[in-house]
This record gives structure tokens, C-alpha cells and sequence, in this order.
């Protein structure tokens, strides 16, 4: 059965030479990084190599990435280091991040140690400047700003350099989670001043349970995960190294090829938008896609209709895989936070279809073909 694969700001397919690269790692170094023998300094080495390609590409300092399971723990580690060791009192975040950095936000608030403020967003998922500086002003303590570069559900997406900035004038730390853009956009952390960074591979072609963490050197923090001196004393536990080698390889393609990427997937994801709308009626797209959002990322809004309810399951027996949201809750039945949070109509149905490279024309051809048989009230009109 032919399968469509548009869920990839959940996960993406290992590029084969992410795969060649891992494999090659499996096969001939199978020493532990931390041993002093031979084969434990050939692992250290490809190790460190790794690390200097992730450091390269963002423009750090090799002693400022360190490798972890993935964007939640980077962003976990980012938060609860900063309130534990830096003497952050309050963070300035948004109602639309990641559940990983909400959640950790809810814990930091619970233990009492730090304030949580949310700054406004707008009604497509911008957040509003003029209101995070109007936070800023105030007298609060040691303030840490978390906001992430593009919203994984509706794709919206901050300035870094302009928030950067704002935390760099009234004297803040900046967080941000890269995940969704890590290998999509060009980061440089040596040009725009940003105290933390997370990164997972999996969203940028590489394998699943690896990333890294970014840590400007003006922040001294202690480990997240203790254990033995591994990550230079910063992460207890022996490294995923085949995933390291493919996270390396996998943004080593991401930056190569950066241009074209892009290029192909506009290309195809605006095809996609333009499909809809001329043959859904009372199609609606969240957020911001075609002006500030990530171009591989389409949220699309459907009438609530009898046949819509499971329009997410009937399209995967369709052979279309999307999602309502972010897959890390797609377990529950709550709604989407974010949508909520913009204001949306909580009775329409929201399907996030996300694109790589691999997505083609005709594949949007044959989405569209089963949408059309799926839902009610298919036009035939122009797009006007």
C-alpha cells in the first residue's frame, strides 16, 4: 500500500548516509570514549570530531556542546540548571512551547524557587514584543527568557537575534529550542548572544535518542545527570556514540544541502496550501506559515463536520501519515494547547502535515485526491 509520510516535525527518516556513518562507527569502533586503551581513544576521537562539526555549524566553542538524549533533556537541563545554579528567580516563557519545557516550567514553580511569567501571543502565534519587554522592566530578580524558535505545532516563529537583543539590554538569560529548526536555518551563537540552545537529531534526518545541548561559557552550571566525568563532567553515563556519529553526519548534510532544502520543500508545502484551498471549503491554516513561520510546516484548520472526527485515523488508513499536534501528546485527548492558546475554534479540526525533502508533488496530488473522497463539501472553484 502506498504510504505518505507528512509528519516530520515528529520525527524524519534517517538519510542513508546517516546510516552508512553509524553503521561504519558500529562495525569498527566499539570502544567506550572514556577508556585510555586504543580502541576507547579511537571512539574518543570520532567522538570529538563529532562534537567540533555540531560547535562549527553553530558557531561555538567545542567546550560549550554537550551531548544529551534529546531536546527534552536539553531543555530540561537548560531550565532547572539555571534556576539551581545561576540564581535565575523568574522565567518569562510562552502558553505555546513544547510540553517538555511547560512541564518543566510547572515543576520549577511547584518547588517554589523561581517565578513563572507568560508573555503574550498573538492570534497567530506570535509573541508579543512590546509585552515581553514590558516584562523585562520589571524589578523581578535574575530573569531567564525561554521561548522557542519555531512552534512545533503551527510552525510560528521568534527573531532570534531581535530577542536576543531585548535579553541582552535588560540584562537576562535567553533560552531557546532549536529542535524544530536545528539544520533548517543558519544559528550562529557567536553573532546573536544566547545563554542556552537545545538540539535533537531525529527532527534533522538523524537517529532518534541523541542531541545536544548548547551552554555559553559565561554560564557555569553543574550536571544535570550525575554519574562518571563523561561531557567533560557535565552528563553522567557512557554516550550514545553511534547516535552522536549520526546526529554529526545528519547536520553535516542538513547545512550542505540548507539551500535546496528549503527551496524543495516551500515549493511543495505551498503547493500543498494552495491545493487545499481549492477543493476544501472553509479550509483555514494557524498560525503564520506563509510570512514568519517554518516553511516545512502546514497546520491546517477543517470544518467540523460528521466526517471529520476522524479524519486524522481515516487518513492513515488512507496511507497518509500526519498528526493533530505534537506527537509527543498525542496520546491525549485534551486539544491542542496551542490552539487554544491562539484563540482558535476548539471545534474545528486541526491537522498539523509537516514536509522534508522527500515529499513530492505527486505525493500532495494523492493527499489531496483522498481528501477530497474523505471530507464533505469539496469545491471545484479557482483559488481566488
Amino acid at each position: 500500500m502506498k504510504r505518505v509520510f507528512l509528519d516530520n516535525a515528529a520525527t524524519t527518516a534517517l538519510h542513508p548516509e546517516v546510516i552508512d556513518a553509524m553503521v561504519e562507527a558500529m562495525d569498527g569502533r566499539y570502544g567506550n570514549p572514556s577508556s585510555i586503551h586504543a580502541e576507547g581513544r579511537a571512539a574518543r576521537a570520532a567522538l570529538e570530531q563529532a562534537r567540533k562539526t555540531v560547535a562549527r555549524f553553530i558557531g561555538a566553542s567545542i567546550g560549550e556542546v554537550f551531548f544529551t538524549s534529546g531536546g527534552t533533556e536539553s531543555n530540561n537541563m537548560a531550565l532547572k540548571c539555571a534556576v539551581r545554579d545561576l540564581g535565575v528567580v523568574r522565567i518569562i516563557s510562552s502558553p505555546t512551547e513544547h510540553h517538555c519545557v511547560l512541564h518543566s516550567l510547572e515543576a520549577i514553580e511547584r518547588s517554589g524557587k523561581a517565578r513563572i511569567d507568560f508573555v503574550n501571543i498573538d492570534a497567530k502565534g506570535h509573541i508579543v514584543v512590546s509585552h515581553l519587554e514590558t516584562l523585562l522592566q520589571q524589578d523581578a530578580g535574575k530573569t531567564l527568557v525561554s521561548l522557542m524558535h519555531s512552534n512545533n505545532e503551527i510552525g510560528s516563529m521568534i527573531d532570534l537575534d531581535e530577542i536576543a537583543a531585548l535579553c541582552q539590554r535588560y540584562n537576562a538569560l535567553f533560552h531557546t529550542d532549536t529542535v524544530q529548526t536545528m539544520g533548517f536555518f543558519p544559528i550562529n551563537v557567536s553573532q546573536t548572544p544566547i545563554s542556552f540552545l537545545s538540539g535533537s537529531a531525529h527532527k534533522f534526518h538523524g537517529p532518534k535518542g541523541v542531541g545536544f545541548i548548547y551552554i555559553n561559557k559565561e554560564n557555569i552550571v553543574r550536571p544535570f545527570v550525575d554519574g562518571g566525568s563523561q561531557e567533560r563532567n557535565m552528563r553522567g553515563g557512557t554516550e550514545n556514540f553511534y547516535g552522536i556519529i549520526g546526529l554529526a553526519k545528519a547536520l553535516q548534510i542538513a547545512y550542505d544541502n540548507m539551500d535546496n532544502t528549503r527551496r524543495q520543500i516551500t515549493e511543495v508545502r505551498n503547493y500543498f496550501a494552495e491545493q487545499l484551498q481549492q477543493y476544501i471549503e472553509g479550509i483555514l491554516f494557524n498560525g503564520d506559515p506563509f510570512e514568519r513561520g517554518h516553511y516545512k510546516v502546514l497546520s491546517a484548520s477543517f470544518p467540523a463536520s460528521s466526517k471529520s472526527d476522524l479524519l486524522l485515523l481515516n487518513l492513515d488508513v488512507e496511507g497518509i501519515s500526519a498528526s493533530g499536534g505534537s506527537a509527543c501528546s498525542s496520546g491525549a485527548d485534551a486539544g491542542s494547547h496551542v490552539i487554544a492558546a491562539l484563540g482558535g475554534d476548539m471545534t474545528r479540526i486541526t491537522v498539523r502535515f509537516s514536509f522534508s525533502d522527500l515529499n513530492t508533488r505527486e505525493e500532495v496530488d494523492f493527499v489531496i485526491e483522498k481528501l477530497r473522497k474523505l471530507l464533505p463539501a469539496a469545491k471545484e472553484m479557482a483559488i481566488v
